[in-house]
C-alpha cells in the first residue's frame, strides 16, 4: 500500500512540477477623452466624473494649476457630471450635465 501511495505521489509531483508560467501586465487602455481641468481655488481638489450613478476618481489637482486628466472607460459623447472637492472637504464644485469629448475643458471656481 505504501509503495502504491509513493508511486502516485511521485507521478503527481512529476506531472505538476517544472512548468514554466509566463505572466505579463496587460497594456493600459488609452483614454478616449481628456478633461482639461483648471483649479483656480486656493486649495487642492480631488476631481471626479459622475457616470451612471458612479463616481470615478480622476486625480488630485494642486491649487492654481491646470492639468490634462485622462478619463478611461468613458466613451466620447457620454453625458456626465464633473465634481471637484477640496481635499479638506470644505467645498465642492459640481458641473452641469455635459458630454465628454476628446478634450473637454472645466474650471473651478
Amino acid at each position: 500500500m505504501r509503495a502504491l501511495l509513493a508511486g502516485v505521489l511521485l507521478a503527481v509531483t512529476a506531472a505538476c512540477g517544472g512548468r514554466q508560467v509566463n505572466v505579463e501586465t496587460a497594456p493600459k487602455a488609452s483614454a478616449e477623452v481628456t478633461l482639461r481641468f483648471t483649479n483656480n481655488d486656493n486649495s487642492a481638489v480631488n476631481v471626479y466624473v459622475l457616470n451612471n450613478g458612479t463616481y470615478l476618481f480622476l486625480n488630485q489637482v494642486a491649487a492654481n494649476t491646470t492639468e490634462d486628466l485622462p478619463v478611461a472607460g468613458i466613451s466620447a459623447g457620454t453625458q456626465v457630471r464633473l465634481k471637484a472637492t477640496r481635499t479638506d472637504g470644505s467645498k465642492t464644485y459640481t458641473s452641469d450635465p455635459m458630454a465628454l469629448n476628446a478634450s473637454t475643458p472645466w474650471k473651478v471656481p
